[in-house]
């Protein structure tokens, strides 16, 4: 047994991940875990202890090393509740993946996740290791982290700030192996929980979203002040319930007020990423933990989602 016939045994596993060491009668070897999920990592490592042995080695000792992965944040926000920011988030979230990026999703609404019924994961809840969470997978592809499954359902968080920004660091700084882009569900406003994600963690850029009402937008601005004075990017600004077709008739109605986003967008020069209706079929199937970008005939989110990816890649 050679060094280097234990070296091309564990090649064959490793994809090039390790490097062989033998000395004596002991055999080192070097596995580069960056950006491989535990579970993968764990297995990584089994694999390669089973080639060494095979090709004759013993005593054999694996050291496991990491570099730590950059990550981009993009942070999705709204001035006040209601507007639809959550649907937003996930139908993001869901879009990019499809579209080929690692993706994953932070509910970082700590007062009120939605993100485990949008995205099918009620009742699942996540496991530790080392002291640091592991995301969820979810049906369409991307694993995703919320306070909504530490706590029993339905259970009110009576949290002060310290601990709220102490949740949100736990689902930022969990195990996201090698997801390159999370994309975070912020709770409305501008208050403890933005001011911590902001300084500590510093998004790539904020997707900002709004309804077209007056009052919406007098909220989007504080929101986007809040970004610009911290020095994060705004990705664009998004217009929600922008237009209502009725069923019956065909006929559209804009109970909310039309373009008052876009309007806003062009106001403030920040990019405007386009409208998402007010449609009940994008309703049931969110409450259904059904988002509407999983589907091939999605024509509402891939186009936001795909200028967002073009904008990270400017980045």
């Amino acid at each position: 047994m050679s060094e280097q016939e234990v070296q091309t045994a564990v090649d064959a596993v490793a994809n090039g991940r390790a490097r062989v060491r033998v000395d004596g009668g002991r055999t080192g070897i070097v596995l580069d875990a960056t950006g491989l999920p535990a579970d993968e990592r764990d297995g990584l490592e089994q694999a390669v202890r089973r080639a060494a042995a095979a090709a004759g080695a013993a005593d054999i000792r694996v050291a496991v090393t990491a570099e730590r992965v950059r990550r981009r944040l993009i942070a999705v926000a709204s001035g006040k509740g209601g507007v639809g920011k959550s649907t937003l988030a996930a139908n993001l979230a869901v879009a990019l993946a499809r579209a080929g990026g690692r993706v994953g999703l932070v509910d970082a609404d700590i007062y009120g996740p939605s993100q485990p019924r949008l995205m099918a994961a009620e009742g699942v809840r996540p496991e530790a290791r080392d002291k640091q969470l592991l995301p969820v997978p979810t049906p369409f592809g991307l694993p995703m982290l919320s306070i909504g499954q530490l706590v029993e359902p339905g259970r009110a968080l009576a949290w002060r700030g310290p601990m709220a920004a102490g949740a949100l660091g736990q689902l930022v700084e969990a195990d996201w192996g090698a997801t390159e882009t999370l994309v975070l569900d912020l709770p409305p406003g501008t208050g403890d929980v933005q001011l911590t994600m902001v300084q500590k963690y510093k998004p790539a850029g904020a997707v900002i979203v709004s309804t077209p009402q007056d009052l919406a937008l007098i909220d989007a601005r504080r929101a986007i002040d809040l970004f610009a004075t911290a020095g994060v990017p705004i990705v664009g600004v998004v217009e929600n319930m922008a237009g209502y077709a009725c069923p019956h008739c065909g006929e559209v109605s804009d109970p909310f007020g039309h373009g008052g986003a876009e309007a806003e967008a062009t106001r403030l020069g920040v990019p405007f990423l386009g409208r998402v209706p007010l449609d009940i079929a994008i309703r049931t199937a969110s409450d259904a933990g059904k988002p509407p970008a999983a589907l091939d005939d999605d024509r509402v989110f891939a186009p936001i989602a795909a200028q967002v990816a073009d904008w990270l890649a400017t980045r």
